[in-house]
């Protein structure tokens, strides 16, 4: 990108973005930081769901629209372990445990199968979301469950102009991180991760050099259908669970993965950051057009940088 443009996208959009953060702090402070906040906390969400699908369709290029369904199959089984032995944490081993179990079945019965071949991907995973969420409709009817957190992130934390903030949003922002950070060094600084990069590179290249591919990314699948099971039971103590969230989070991770761009844990970071903020600031303070931000965000980087903010071009 020249200089000329540079200045061109910082003039058209840091402008504006500048003077509203000047006039809602002028005209409501409170309503600001919160709003802020919220959006930060929807976005670190929105990244535990969008790291795992990263995983799968940015780097591997397998398209799993049943990525959604794996998030409420982790928030739903997260919750009944949790009710039966009153373990927050065990409820997040068994939500990670249950969708990456799913996930490697999938990867072992279907796109094992249809590498490249993204129409049938496309078809057989939808129709795999639709039955896993009727099934889980038709076992936990449509009510709607919540997660209580732990008792030592119960509560609210004091924070200036806020005032008080709930404590386990916080907690979510540091989990977020944490695993964005993890993540980031397991593809870029481990021997597996060199390998998952090469693999999709040059399957025939690392297979020749005595590697077990279809391991590797089966191993790589289980991950990323775990991380969204792990943030089924994270959201469902966050916000809730039922029926429609798997449609939600699996449109979101879309998004988030298309502005970040295809394979880029920092990408995916800074795409969900973008999403959430906008998706809450729009339902603050203009609620008619909400929905309308998000899009706008995806269409421009689809213009102007089509690869992502930090993809790579094909």
């Amino acid at each position: 990108m020249s200089r000329f443009w540079r200045w061109f996208w910082v003039v058209v959009l840091g402008v504006p973005v500048a003077a509203f953060t000047v006039w809602g702090l002028v005209d409501n402070a409170k309503l600001f930081l919160t709003t802020a906040l919220n959006g930060l906390t929807l976005a670190a969400l929105y990244f535990l769901v969008a790291s795992g699908f990263t995983l799968v369709f940015g780097l591997m290029r397998n398209v799993n629209l049943a990525h959604g369904s794996l998030y409420l199959l982790g928030a739903y089984v997260g919750y009944v372990v949790g009710d039966k032995t009153g373990s927050w944490l065990l409820a997040v081993a068994a939500g990670f445990a249950s969708a990456a179990l799913f996930g490697l079945i999938l990867q072992m019965t279907v796109f094992r199968f249809m590498q490249g071949q993204d129409l049938r991907q496309t078809l057989v995973t939808i129709a795999l979301s639709i039955m896993l969420a009727d099934v889980l409709l038709w076992i936990f009817g449509g009510e709607i469950y919540q997660f209580d957190p732990p008792r030592w992130i119960f509560g609210r934390t004091p924070l200036p102009l806020v005032q008080v903030y709930p404590t386990y949003r916080l907690v979510l922002l540091a989990i977020s991180a944490a695993i964005g950070v993890l993540l980031w060094l397991f593809l870029n600084r481990t021997r597996v991760g060199m390998m998952i990069r090469a693999g999709v590179d040059d399957r025939a290249m690392l297979a020749a050099a005595g590697v077990n591919v279809q391991a590797v990314f089966a191993i790589t699948f289980a991950i990323g259908a775990g991380l969204a099971g792990f943030a089924g039971v994270v959201g469902g103590t966050a916000l809730s669970i039922a029926p429609g969230e798997d449609i939600r989070y699996q449109l979101a991770s879309l998004v988030v993965v298309i502005v970040g761009g295809m394979g880029s844990v920092v990408g995916a970071a800074i795409g969900a950051a973008l999403i959430g903020v906008a998706e809450q600031f729009g339902l603050a303070y203009a609620p008619t057009y909400s929905v309308v931000f998000t899009f706008v965000i995806m269409a421009l980087v689809l213009a102007f940088r089509p690869q992502g903010l930090l993809g790579r071009r094909a």
